[in-house]
């Protein structure tokens, strides 16, 4: 008997103690950790390569860019966590709008996905209230 109540008396306290915990171990991540994944992934890559490099859809060629700032704002849309930084363009001096989308797997952040927003402050696309993207016709 002894053998049975112990381990079931274990798990119960366990349960209990993790029930009460005050919740950091499933906290969200701070607009700050977000906004430091996006500028290290972008720093990791201008320094290995002297620049960032993202395919813009629209032309089929890689833009090589510069961070100029990530934006304060940051915003969780279905599973990812997303924000915006300017990029310069350093061969036209265009400035590109790049949306940044960051999963938290495991406490782990990670950019999984980038997208060309606003080129020169014209967006080639929004979002509809559903939070799905609509192309905007130039």
């Amino acid at each position: 008997m002894k053998k049975i109540v112990f381990p079931l008396l274990l798990t119960l306290g366990v349960a209990g103690f993790l029930i009460y915990l005050p919740l950091p171990l499933f906290a969200e991540p701070t607009p700050e950790a977000l906004r430091s994944t996006i500028r290290s992934y972008v720093s990791a890559e201008e320094q290995s390569k002297g620049f960032f490099s993202v395919v813009d859809p629209k032309t089929g060629a890689a833009r090589k860019l510069k961070l100029e700032r990530v934006h304060e704002r940051v915003g969780k849309t279905g599973n990812y966590y997303y924000s915006c930084a300017d990029l310069k363009d350093t061969e036209t001096g265009d400035l590109l709008d790049l949306d940044f989308d960051v999963s938290d797997a495991n406490n782990e952040l990670k950019v999984v996905d980038i997208r060309i927003h606003k080129d020169n402050g014209k967006p080639r696309y929004t979002y509809d209230a559903n939070d799905n993207m609509i192309p905007v016709q130039s």
